[in-house]
């Protein structure tokens, strides 16, 4: 009985997603929703913040745009960046690229640096419109490799 409702709530959930994919629709991910978990070699571990916006151009592909920042006493970090997703068939299931620009601030010294962004994540809907978005991403720094960062984050996104 556990199985047969499992299926039959996965096969809803992605017949509700299909029709969020679709060309013309937006998508947002408040920067309050995305906390993230990453590591570097250069910053260890840490706790930050992101945001996302994006608009489907084609059915399953969206172009986004991002901007986040985290802020400790010993480093500023923000961060633009531009890129796209791509959502398998209508089961939440998407890859992201991008590239991204970062900008950090230690005490008197400051440095920007470019990385290429990827993701990997599912978009879980939780109503027809809101989602719970865990993803692993990799920024792969175009600068200096101990900026590079692998890391989990876990966001909510709202499709209209």
């Amino acid at each position: 009985m556990k199985k047969t409702v499992f299926i039959l709530l996965f096969l809803l959930s992605a017949l509700v997603a299909k029709a969020q994919f679709e060309q013309g629709k937006w998508i947002v991910n408040p920067s309050v929703t995305g906390l993230n978990l990453s590591y570097s070699s250069s910053e260890k571990t840490y706790f930050g913040v992101n945001g996302q916006a994006g608009v489907f151009l084609v059915d399953n592909a969206a172009l986004m745009v991002s901007l986040g920042g985290d802020w400790n006493t010993k480093l500023d970090h923000y961060l633009v960046g531009v890129g796209g997703r791509y959502y398998f068939d209508s089961v939440g299931v998407y890859l992201g690229a991008g590239l991204n620009m970062n900008h950090y601030v230690y005490k008197e010294w400051d440095s920007t640096d470019y990385a290429l962004g990827l993701e990997a994540g599912y978009a879980f809907f939780i109503t027809r419109t809101v989602t719970i978005e865990p993803a692993v991403y990799y920024n792969l720094s175009f600068k200096d490799s101990d900026w590079s960062k692998i890391g989990l984050k876990v966001g909510f996104g709202f499709y209209f």
